[in-house]
């Protein structure tokens, strides 16, 4: 039976500053897939909105007060993403699901027919980081991996703390301490983990895997149950 792996890829890795960033990154995400799939991985990407959701939604704010709309202009964007991703796989003859789902049973279905299926959010209130984790449940998966533009879980933010701790190992209750389970995040928030996806691991018994997705040879590592650079959460 192959195995499952679920990747809740941050919308912001698709878009470093840098061209020459860009490039390196998508090539080294196609060689990876490659690889997997040849290993007979079924992987599942949850991408999210990144920058055009946070824009489509600053967008409307001043025009629009009802935060589930807002929500579903940042659905809308996390699966444009979600059709790059989709796009540059099928390109190099990746086995990817030709449809961006929108549920997870869909998602879970399609992945049982194909290699690799790509997404994007499904209902609001729900972030990409919460749709990856169900999926990873409903799929079959032993659990899931958060690729952000961070390389760990900080105590604090280290943006506003530079003496902010990071944490190489947490249990799901501790980083369900730090995230604050129990207060959803607005439209077009972000945090380490969304609150909603870590409670579903916890209800599920799911372990996280949450690392700097710049870098492939964490993300490889991760799937592989290799070694990373990152923080391993248990259930």
């Amino acid at each position: 039976m192959a195995e499952v792996q679920v990747i809740a890829l941050g919308g912001s890795l698709l878009r470093p500053e840098e061209e020459e960033g860009r490039q390196i990154w998508f090539s080294r995400l196609k060689q990876m897939i490659v690889h997997l799939e040849g290993m007979e991985y079924k992987i599942g990407i949850v991408v999210g909105g990144g920058a055009p959701a946070r824009e489509g939604i600053a967008l409307a704010r001043d025009h629009v007060n009802d935060e589930r709309r807002l929500d579903e202009i940042g659905i809308a964007a996390t699966r444009i993403n979600a059709t790059i991703i989709q796009q540059v796989l099928a390109q190099v003859g990746i086995d990817v699901a030709p449809e961006i789902p929108h549920s997870v049973s869909d998602g879970a279905q399609l992945l049982r027919e194909h290699a690799v299926v790509c997404m994007g959010g499904t209902l609001p209130g729900h972030t990409t980081d919460a749709v990856a984790v169900a999926l990873a449940a409903e799929a079959g998966g032993s659990g899931c991996i958060i690729a952000t533009n961070v390389p760990y879980v900080y105590d604090s933010d280290p943006r506003i703390n530079p003496d902010a701790q990071y944490h190489e190992s947490l249990s799901l209750e501790q980083l369900a301490t730090i995230c604050g389970v129990g207060e959803p995040l607005a439209a077009g928030a972000s945090a380490v983990v969304d609150p909603v996806a870590v409670q579903r691991a916890m209800d599920d018994s799911l372990g996280l895997a949450i690392l700097d997705g710049r870098d492939m040879d964490r993300l490889e590592n991760a799937i592989l149950g290799l070694e990373f650079e990152g923080t391993m959460v248990t259930p």
